[in-house]
């Protein structure tokens, strides 16, 4: 590999005149929904909970999938994926604004995870749990968790502006270091903390897919906000002779086949359970196939897999930017919803008891990040302008 590329592509920056008020009108929202989430919190604490970590993890997917596919791009040395992947290594840096969001969790901590109120020998299966279920070693998980994904999209991206003032190959040779050596400690920390956070609501309950099945919708939703964001620039004028419609291609084929993957682990955890009627597994289901919550389930299976994969599965829909945001928008909804399942049931037992919790939630961890993007989004050129693949990409065929 040569230490410059062999034809030099203009960079483009972001201009903050596409902006104007949305800015600050991100922060505003966010303030406001803040305060009322901290009004919530008073006089609902319990329900503010369960809502916050609904908001918080939905975002929490999105920022880590942004990591995923950097690690994917180096480490299968992508051409197609350059020209989308400052995107991705921008959308990755928001977890450090999700470190700070997680504070919160320190004071709730109790009102989310019952077994932290717990006390040895009061629960058999508790008891057999420990030291794992124990408040210092989640704490300490929890802080190994952000450390490693902080300085992994840290370095991954610092090093990626580097090369964009440099050309020099050497920093596409860092990066690949720093993806094998970061590749296992991705899925071991994505899983945990999805056990950690998730399937600990519920400690009697366990199920060996559980990370598998959050990585599903994890890629998923990372990829439609991609799609969204690249297609946002081009609407102002970006990445024009750039980003062509074999990249939606690609991205769109990608789309269809996280659906079918988030379908294959959802149903091949749900049939397991089901085969075992183990009582400690199918709990978890019971709850969720009962009541009012059982709509959402049929939500999901329609609204999650079968319709986008019908809408996705001819080429055409593919190669139109206007349709892949339609079909992101709406898998985004669906993630919103399974998440929502997973977390709510483990308050309302009975059945859906919709909160303004819930949207606020949302809204105020939304807008954070948004803001924070925005102001990302000027600090270095939309797409690595000296990757030396970088010709490749933009000549995409496939």
């Amino acid at each position: 590999m040569s230490e410059h590329p062999p034809e030099e592509v203009k960079p483009e920056f972001f201009d903050y005149k596409h902006v104007g008020g949305r800015f600050l009108g991100l922060i505003a929202f966010a303030v406001i929904s803040f305060i009322v989430l901290g009004v919530g919190a008073v006089l609902e604490p319990k329900q503010f909970a369960f809502s916050y970590l609904f908001g918080y993890f939905f975002f929490f997917t999105i920022c880590m999938g942004g990591l995923f596919w950097v690690l994917v791009h180096h480490a299968v040395d992508a051409e197609w994926s350059v020209v989308v992947r400052r995107q991705l290594e921008n959308m990755a840096s928001l977890l450090l604004v999700m470190a700070v969001l997680f504070i919160p969790f320190i004071f709730i901590a109790p009102e989310l995870w019952y077994w932290m109120k717990k006390l040895p020998g009061e629960d058999f299966l508790l008891d057999e749990k420990w030291p794992y279920l124990t408040k210092g070693f989640f704490w300490a998980r929890a802080g190994f968790y952000f450390i490693f994904f902080v300085v992994c999209s840290t370095l991954l991206r610092s090093f990626s502006i580097a090369q964009d003032e440099s050309g020099a190959a050497r920093y596409t040779i860092f990066n690949r270091r720093v993806t094998f050596s970061s590749g296992l400690l991705f899925a071991v920390c994505l899983t945990f903390a999805a056990i950690d956070w998730l399937m600990a609501l519920d400690y009697h309950w366990f199920s060996t897919m559980w990370g598998v099945y959050i990585f599903a919708g994890t890629a998923l939703s990372s990829l439609c906000v991609l799609v969204l964001i690249i297609t946002a620039l081009r609407g102002v004028g970006y990445f024009q002779g750039v980003i062509s419609m074999e990249h939606y291609h690609i991205m769109g084929k990608l789309m269809l086949a996280f659906t079918i993957f988030w379908a294959y682990i959802t149903f091949s955890q749900y049939m397991l359970i089901w085969y075992a009627n183990i009582p400690e597994e199918t709990t978890y289901f019971l709850r969720r196939n009962t009541g009012s919550w059982w709509y959402l389930q049929i939500l999901l299976v329609v609204g999650h897999f079968v319709l986008p994969f019908l809408l996705l599965l001819p080429n055409a829909g593919k190669k139109s930017p206007a349709f892949l945001c339609g079909i992101a928008l709406w898998i985004l909804f669906m993630h919103a919803i399974d998440l929502y399942q997973v977390v709510l049931p483990a308050l309302h037992k009975n059945g859906m008891q919709p909160s303004y919790l819930d949207l606020f939630a949302l809204l105020a961890i939304g807008c954070t990040l948004a803001a924070v993007f925005l102001k990302r989004l000027g600090e270095s050129s939309l797409f690595p302008s000296k990757d030396p693949r970088l010709p490749q990409s933009i000549a995409l065929k496939n």
